[in-house]
């Protein structure tokens, strides 16, 4: 029989990448963690990490095995969550969430899932989907809002397959500049128009989709400052630093002095929507909070 503890530690090496990482995060030692695996390919007959001088990758079997290991543990915690129910008579939903998602569409999606359910005992989670994901597949947290940009959605190591995407709304990034800025009174700009622009990053995942999107239209942006918050970077951009391409959900609360300028077709769009996996459709708490946050997102 497969040891349930050697396939969390396995699960562990793939999140972190070496035996030496995991065995902090699990506060074992490099050299416990590194039995473990050995025992779990001996009892499985085939090998499930290559190793290097640069780390540790899952092989095919250790990309199965991981599979193996957080569906064990989603069904583990989903165990726990309906014996507790028995005993309470409450139902525990934990919500992971971004935070401009969740300033967005939380506040009025709460409201209207509590008032239908009063008995739920809701959590909140904030963090970026890279790390919420990998929670949804663990059974950690029951379902996240997430967004992503034109590619496939931001999971970690392990089979996505069993992650279901409900789209909530698009979210296209516009222009930020100083009122006084010459397009500032324009309806709409080609990104081309902004080659010689100076730019403030209010996210680094978007340094990526700004560099892609301004290649298509023959030019590399000068990036003179990054921030991981949308506000901070108004901020800069108000106080002269450049300009900024940032979301519709993140334009407010409003920065004095600042206009915002939509991007012309094809314009760069955040795609928002709900994670949960594929069995977490048959609870009907995790079906009722979709639902209110789709509510949510149709009235905005």
């Amino acid at each position: 029989m497969i040891d349930v503890q050697r396939l969390r530690i396995l699960r562990a090496v793939a999140d972190h990448g070496s035996f030496s990482q995991a065995a902090t995060a699990l506060r074992l030692t490099p050299s416990a963690v590194s039995q473990h695996i050995a025992v779990l390919e001996r009892s499985l007959g085939a090998q499930v990490v290559a190793r290097s001088t640069r780390g540790v990758t899952l092989t095919q079997a250790g990309q199965i095995m991981v599979g193996a290991a957080e569906s064990v543990t989603a069904e583990l915690e989903q165990a726990k969550q309906q014996v507790e129910r028995l005993s309470t008579g409450r139902v525990q939903l934990t919500v992971a969430t971004f935070t401009s998602g969740g300033r967005h569409l939380l506040p009025g999606a709460l409201p209207r899932f509590m008032a239908a359910h009063p008995h739920t005992v809701l959590h909140v989670r904030e963090g970026e989907p890279e790390s919420t994901l990998p929670l949804v597949r663990q059974g950690a947290v029951d379902l996240a809002l997430a967004y992503r940009f034109d590619g496939p959605l931001p999971v970690g190591p392990g089979p996505s397959s069993r992650l279901r995407w409900t789209a909530l709304l698009e979210d296209p990034l516009h222009v930020v500049m100083p009122k006084g800025h010459r397009f500032a009174d324009r309806e709409s700009l080609d990104i081309a128009e902004l080659a010689a622009e100076p730019w403030v990053l209010g996210c680094l995942k978007t340094d990526a989709y700004l560099r892609r999107y301004a290649e298509r239209a023959g030019f590399a942006p000068d990036v003179r400052s990054t921030t991981t918050d949308y506000f901070f970077a108004r901020s800069l951009v108000a106080a002269g630093m450049g300009i900024s391409l940032v979301p519709s959900i993140a334009l407010v609360p409003t920065v004095p002095g600042l206009h915002a300028v939509p991007i012309e077709p094809p314009a760069p769009t955040r795609h928002i929507g709900v994670v949960t996996l594929d069995r977490a459709r048959d609870r009907p708490h995790v079906t009722a909070f979709i639902q209110a946050l789709r509510e949510q997102a149709t009235h905005q």
